[in-house]
């Protein structure tokens, strides 16, 4: 059996993660501290979907963005959003995605891993402990983001 195929029958026997869920909300929160602040406004949007083949697409937009009317505004629109796709994997309270497309190319070939837990129809995924370079004076942080399940 090879590594992709047992990616997707995990994915597969683990069907409440599956479909497309919206985003509620992207917080990052500070570990020396515990606080926390919304780096995208309080209104983000975004989606990520999980097919039952094992695939992921993840996209979350800042609130507010406006289209860049020069190379300069349309550069700095990559800081207000993330965006990425890859197969996935689930580990017991975590997603693992082998990133192959990705707003940001440092991204494309790695492992991206998410913990989460679902109650009902909400997600709550955090991203491991790290230094983060837009605010590496705050040390070490996650981020926290919410989602709900389209209906």
């Amino acid at each position: 059996m090879t590594f992709s195929s047992v990616q997707s029958t995990q994915a597969i026997t683990s069907p409440s993660v599956h479909g497309a869920w919206q985003l509620l909300s992207y917080d990052v929160e500070q570990q020396s501290s515990g606080d926390t602040f919304a780096p995208m406004g309080d209104q983000p949007t975004g989606y990520v979907i999980f097919t039952p083949e094992g695939r992921l697409s993840f996209m979350l937009s800042a609130e507010g963005r406006k289209p860049g009317s020069n190379a300069e505004e349309r550069s700095a629109l990559l800081s207000s959003m993330i965006a990425y796709t890859g197969i996935y994997r689930l580990e017991s309270d975590r997603w693992i995605t082998e990133v192959d497309v990705a707003w940001n190319p440092e991204w494309v070939g790695t492992e991206q891993t998410r913990f989460f837990t679902i109650d009902g129809d909400m997600l709550t995924v955090h991203t491991p402990w790290r230094v983060m370079p837009n605010w590496s004076e705050k040390g070490l942080t996650r981020s926290i983001v919410r989602f709900q399940l389209c209906r």
